[in-house]
């Protein structure tokens, strides 16, 4: 609580209140006490007429009173009301005062112009708004909620402020725009005759036309990806731990071989495979005449591309699910005269149903939102994110068209969303309690695991052909026409020379991947953090709100990466957040699109563990905090370890959240390789992401190495059984 108090003092006094472009901090802090840009929130409200100001500090000084009082009611109310008056009103004026002075046209009329102005919040604004929002937090809890407990009182008003501005706001924003015809003004009319459109609803495909509309484009291909890579994760999560141990090692290295490389790798490898001018192509006219054609272009294309993209995911997914079913449960089956298969189907299968629905869940939402693949291999078939994408920077430039289809975009993941939470209900599926199981996990039954190596096993002898083909794709002449060894495309993406002054990066590609390591690095930890306390809180606490507060916690997960790039652009280009072009709002971006992952990750892994273990904990006198961290996250490393490594090499590789978001100064990888696939560069593209794809395999073995396993205590296969002794 001082803590606080203290960082709201130093938001007021010692830091900047407003963002300060271009300007390094060693020449800022000495401003603080100025009567410039760069003064401090009391100069500012005191000497240059941003009198409302002085709000936050009204409501710091009443929490102030309150941290001098003990610890009980009347504590909490002197802390919510100064927490809470402080913090919305900050926030009130930040929105409605902006850089031309009041933002609402209705307000210059009742309340004459503004002679001031403001601009973007800075550090001291952040800072103090941060730390009232915590007070009031606090306060809620002295006030008798949350159980009494500041920590998760604390961590459920913040995360629910970090999601309402960074989630909530800018969606709600841009999809407003929809509503808004070209001379400003809400019209409902508008958004229908945006979307009522041949092009977004039409069937001509079914009645002899060329096409269908891009929206059933969209969701047909999207439930077709979710089903194919749910079924191949479960599969090959299956063959992994309960298959036999000479495929585990190269399975998971070749499961995850598809997730560390951008998903337009894989549309690259394949229309090397199988473009006009790909091995099968020409050998089909070589061998038998056959005029090579643009045949794979297309929803075939797609279809593949995202199969091998998104399968990963699945595998991720389901293999940690996998691990967590108990064996004893089969073993008491098999003990009450049950075969292995019935075993399989009746124990084994209904216990990871949560992480059937949640990889079906991921295999959708990543393919409505998915925009290399289509651009690459997707011809004439157009979905649904391409088209929000040429809307907003085609000549055209209709962000009410970009609007509307972010619209239908959203509907389409929320149904599938509310479906899965429908099917899953309330059931039960704990299997990891806190009582020892020396079981040895079940055998596949044999029908089914032949069944696995039919399919599982040459899918993956197919991913390995079409990565090879996309390796070999860096190190050829020209793809086609001149298959001569080469080392240039390397040379022109990172060529290094020595110059006057040492080493001097002459590669075109440095600058980008340097940017992208630094930005991804930054938000991967940040995104695992906050997605796994969300889980915990969800899973662990009960409160006053908890329906909503998950209903925007998994509101991210619904939205689709191009609709949050295009939110991100309208919401934060203008005060009392202005990102826009900076690398901040591309960390953010990176944070909040894959922190459903995170969430999801932990749900699925709470769902297993025994809630006993907590309570354990916390009869033993240990405070929330330290249950959390020294009994909870050990056994939550599987979900951790997944969480950051899909939010490390998803931030490396995504393509449609961002591809609004970079500039020349904050260049991301995958922009720079899409630019280089438009100027049919293929080989310095595909040169560039096997650089990516060796840096991102070093990136896993070392969060691996740092996470750990978790360990359940289970007896291995080739363990010693108990022999009962008679007496």
């Amino acid at each position: 609580m001082w803590t606080c108090i203290v960082a709201g003092l130093v938001g007021y006094l010692a830091l900047p209140w407003y963002a300060i472009q271009d300007t390094a901090w060693y020449e800022v802090i000495p401003q603080v006490f100025g009567e410039g840009e760069a003064a401090n929130g009391v100069m500012q409200a005191a000497f240059q007429g941003r009198s409302w100001l002085f709000i936050g500090l009204i409501g710091w000084a009443f929490c102030l009173l309150g941290a001098l009082l003990g610890a009980g009611r009347a504590q909490g109310r002197l802390l919510f009301i100064g927490g809470a008056v402080g913090s919305i009103g900050l926030a009130l004026s930040g929105f409605l005062i902006g850089a031309k002075g009041w933002s609402l046209a209705i307000l210059d009329t009742q309340l004459g112009e503004l002679s001031v102005n403001q601009f973007g919040m800075g550090a001291g604004g952040f800072v103090a708004f941060s730390a009232l929002v915590l007070l009031a937090a606090f306060g809620i809890a002295r006030l008798g909620f949350f159980k009494g407990d500041l920590f998760v009182a604390g961590a459920v008003i913040a995360s629910g402020v970090l999601m309402a501005v960074f989630i909530a706001y800018p969606v709600s924003k841009a999809l407003a725009g929809a509503f808004l015809d070209e001379d400003g003004r809400w019209s409902s009319a508008a958004f229908l005759a945006r979307i009522a459109t041949e092009r977004v609803w039409g069937l001509g495909c079914l009645s002899g036309g060329v096409r269908c509309g891009v929206a059933w484009n969209t969701l047909v291909l999207a439930l077709l990806t979710a089903a194919g890579t749910t079924f191949l994760g479960t599969l090959m999560a299956l063959m992994a731990e309960r298959g036999s141990r000479r495929w585990q090692a190269p399975l998971r290295a070749l499961a995850l071989l598809p997730i560390i490389t951008p998903p337009f790798v894989v549309g690259l490898g394949l229309i090397l495979l199988f473009g006009r001018a790909g091995v099968v192509n020409q050998l089909l006219e070589s061998a038998f005449g056959i005029e090579p054609t643009r045949w794979f272009y297309g929803m075939p294309g797609v279809l593949v591309a995202q199969l091998f993209a998104f399968t990963p995911i699945a595998f991720m997914i389901m293999r940690g699910v996998v691990q967590g079913v108990a064996p004893s449960l089969e073993e008491a089956a098999l003990m009450l005269r049950a075969d292995r298969r019935r075993a399989f189907f009746t124990i084994t299968l209904p216990l990871i149903k949560p992480g059937l629905a949640n990889a079906f869940l991921v295999g959708f939402i990543e393919s409505i939102a998915d925009f290399g693949n289509p651009i690459v291999v997707g011809g004439q078939f157009s979905v649904l994110s391409t088209d929000i994408f040429f809307a907003i920077v085609g000549a055209q430039y209709d962000q009410g068209r970009a609007a509307s289809l972010a619209w239908v975009l959203t509907i389409f993941a929320l149904a599938v969303f509310a479906l899965q939470r429908g099917l899953l209900g309330r059931r039960s599926y704990t299997t990891v309690s806190g009582k020892g199981d020396a079981g040895i996990a079940m055998p596949l039954p044999d029908g089914v695991r032949r069944v696995i190596h039919c399919i599982a096993l040459p899918w993956i002898v197919f991913t390995v052909v079409v990565y090879l083909f996309a390796f070999a794709g860096g190190f050829v002449q020209t793809w086609g026409r001149d298959y001569t060894f080469t080392l240039n495309h390397f040379r022109t993406a990172f060529a290094l020379e020595w110059g006057q002054f040492g080493v001097v990066w002459a590669g075109t590609a440095w600058n980008s991947l340097i940017t992208t390591v630094r930005l991804a690095g930054i938000s991967a930890p940040l995104t695992a953090g906050l997605g796994l306390l969300i889980a915990w809180l969800l899973a662990r606490n009960e409160f006053r709100g908890q329906g909503a507060f998950e209903f925007a916690a998994l509101l991210a997960f619904a939205i689709p990466g191009t609709v949050l790039g295009v939110s991100y652009i309208l919401a934060f280009n203008v005060p009392p957040l202005e990102l826009t072009g900076t690398g901040l709002i591309i960390v953010l971006c990176f944070l909040f699109r894959n922190l459903p992952v995170g969430v999801r990750a932990g749900t699925a892994a709470f769902k297993q563990i025994d809630r006993s273990l907590d309570e354990a904990s916390m009869m033993l006198r240990a405070s929330t905090s330290q249950t959390l961290f020294k009994v909870v996250l050990p056994l939550l490393k599987p979900a951790l370890a997944a969480a950051l490594v899909y939010s490390f090499v998803r931030a490396m590789t995504t393509v449609s959240a961002v591809i609004f978001l970079v500039t020349a100064e904050n260049e991301l990888a995958t922009t720079y390789i899409i630019g280089r696939v438009g100027n049919g560069d293929y080989g310095v593209a595909l040169a560039y992401c096997t650089v990516l794809m060796v840096l991102m395999a070093l990136a896993i073995g070392l969060v691996q190495l740092l996470v750990g396993e978790r360990k359940l205590g289970r007896r291995k296969a080739d363990a010693p059984a108990l022999v009962p002794v008679a007496t």
